[in-house]
């Protein structure tokens, strides 16, 4: 593989961070979109709008522009969660890692961060449906930035071996 010859414009692979940041954008669109079809189907009281009820006036925000604002919004979020994943757990070769750092999400989100979002009810006063859905989504989130990150981390340090011998 080291060998391969580069053509035309083709850059390369890309940097680790630039894995993150894209993985981290995806991530976050994903969970955003997910998380709005989920509310459409009645499956969680929780629409991805809530994100700019403490920020934006108006009543856009819960129409069709506040929903694609508010999933680019949490993908940009996502972002940063994937860099803090990447400093903190890269290392780890594990799918619970992931699983556990989704659910650290979650009870983040739902417990710590609630008070900033009055369109999520205090945990206790949200509906079963709610609660599986959103654990189940933030799990997901989760194992797909950790793994991602971690399956990059590893390829990496096995082509750094292979180059090195």
């Amino acid at each position: 593989m080291a060998n391969v010859q580069k053509t035309g414009n083709y850059p390369g692979p890309m940097s680790f961070p630039v894995m993150v940041f894209w993985t981290g954008l995806f991530g976050g669109i994903f969970l955003g979109t997910i998380g709005f079809i989920a509310s459409y189907l009645s499956f969680t009281e929780i629409r991805p709008n809530v994100i700019l009820e403490p920020w934006a006036l108006g009543h856009w925000k819960s129409g069709w522009l506040g929903t694609v604002i508010s999933i680019i919004l949490i993908g940009l979020l996502s972002i940063g969660v994937a860099f803090v994943y990447y400093a903190l757990l890269k290392k780890f070769k594990s799918i619970w890692f992931g699983l556990g750092y989704g659910l650290v999400l979650f009870l983040l989100v739902f417990f710590v961060l609630n008070p900033l979002f009055p369109g999520i009810k205090p945990f206790f006063d949200l509906s079963r449906d709610t609660i599986i859905t959103s654990i189940c989504l933030y799990i997901v989130y989760g194992i797909f930035i950790g793994y991602s990150i971690n399956y990059e981390y590893q390829n990496n340090k096995d082509q750094k071996k292979e180059t090195s011998s």
